[in-house]
């Protein structure tokens, strides 16, 4: 009998807590809105399965959580905890995206740049809530959508709250079919939902090669904090668009990022413990990324009405919610909007070149974050 009690202290169920109880719903719904919902799969079922992993009760001294030193859990979760996965999953990014379509249309830039505002007021509604301006800079920059970048700039800002923010940045990206419709919908009338926008020009092959190497000098110089993510998401084009590392780009793309993406989402699921996770720090978190996001979105719209008023050939305000950098969810989210009020306007190619340049924009304003805020 004596055997047995001490048997059954040592099991998950006598030390299950409810706050444990609570996030292994919540990684069970985060798995059930992947597979029946289609929310983002890639990084749902990771990060649902990690919570669910990281809450089942471990006794002191058995060494298994992401924070005991020498534990599996804890090697895993290094890529994340010293910035290092998200730096790759950018070289992945970078050998599938095609910047054609900003590249003919540059005037689109402007609208990802617009749409990045959400992470300077996120910052500002951080700090009044008492934030210090470290973790402040950290949780701003879920309004860019980006969970990779999120991921490496908490893990040199804020580490303490790097679970909250990632769980935050891709909840949101996962729910950006949900949230940014209404929005666009308010924002825009019908008339500025049927504007058709001319057809992209044709890129050259050199000015595609060109791009990622003037860019990423341009972009590294004026923020060099976001060296590492653009000198990885530049590199990635660059192998695409050469031409002569096919091979190498199709890793990337393929096998490299898919590997990547699973110890990601599964290292960051496994930090959410009910005692670090459940706080009032993570609600707030939450609660500003919900309205960070909202911000990026409306400014992306609004910037593009702004434009229409100064533009011979009109842009469709909806392309402004691609401004976010929820590559190609947004893009998409702008094609579904558009074809609902007409089903022969294809948005998709012009949503995307916003999206790309969201992506740029979220890493520059990510280096610049933690160059300001990181040396003071």
């Amino acid at each position: 009998m004596e055997t047995l009690q001490r048997f059954l202290l040592t099991t998950g169920f006598a030390n299950l807590s409810f706050g444990n109880v609570l996030m292994i719903v919540i990684g069970a719904v985060f798995i059930g809105l992947a597979i029946r919902k289609h929310y983002e799969p890639l990084l749902l079922i990771p990060i649902g399965f990690g919570i669910i992993v990281g809450n089942i009760p471990i006794l002191e001294g058995m060494n298994l959580g992401y924070q005991d030193e020498g534990s599996v859990l804890s090697i895993i979760y290094y890529g994340v905890g010293q910035g290092i996965y998200p730096p790759l999953i950018f070289l992945g990014i970078g050998a599938m995206t095609d910047f054609s379509t900003m590249l003919s249309n540059p005037k689109l830039v402007l609208l990802g740049a617009a749409a990045q505002m959400g992470i300077f007021l996120t910052l500002l509604g951080a700090v009044a809530l008492g934030f210090s301006d470290d973790q402040a800079g950290a949780i701003g920059i879920i309004g860019g959508a980006d969970g990779p970048t999120a991921i490496f700039l908490s893990a040199k800002l804020a580490p303490e709250l790097l679970g909250a923010i990632a769980i935050a940045a891709y909840s949101y990206m996962a729910l950006v079919p949900v949230i940014q419709p209404p929005i666009m919908r308010l924002l825009t009338t019908r008339e500025e939902r049927l504007i058709r926008m001319a057809p992209p020009r044709a890129v050259s092959r050199r000015e595609r090669i060109v791009f990622p190497i003037a860019a990423f000098l341009i972009c590294a110089l004026i923020a060099p904090g976001a060296m590492v993510l653009l000198g990885m998401l530049f590199f990635g084009n660059l192998l695409k668009e050469s031409t002569v590392t096919e091979r190498l780009a199709e890793t990337a793309r393929t096998a490299f990022i898919d590997i990547v993406t699973i110890l990601l989402g599964f290292a960051v699921g496994t930090s959410t413990a009910a005692d670090g996770f459940l706080t009032r720090e993570s609600l707030q978190i939450f609660g500003l990324g919900a309205l960070s996001f909202a911000v990026a979105t409306a400014s992306g719209l609004l910037f593009a009405k702004l434009m229409n008023l100064f533009l011979t050939d009109k842009i469709n305000p909806l392309v402004g919610a691609a401004g976010v950098s929820a590559v190609p969810d947004s893009a998409r989210v702008v094609q579904m909007v558009g074809q609902e009020e007409d089903p022969t306007n294809f948005l998709l190619m012009h949503a995307m070149a916003p999206n790309v340049a969201g992506v740029i924009g979220s890493a520059v304003a990510a280096g610049l974050l933690w160059s300001v805020l990181g040396q003071s």
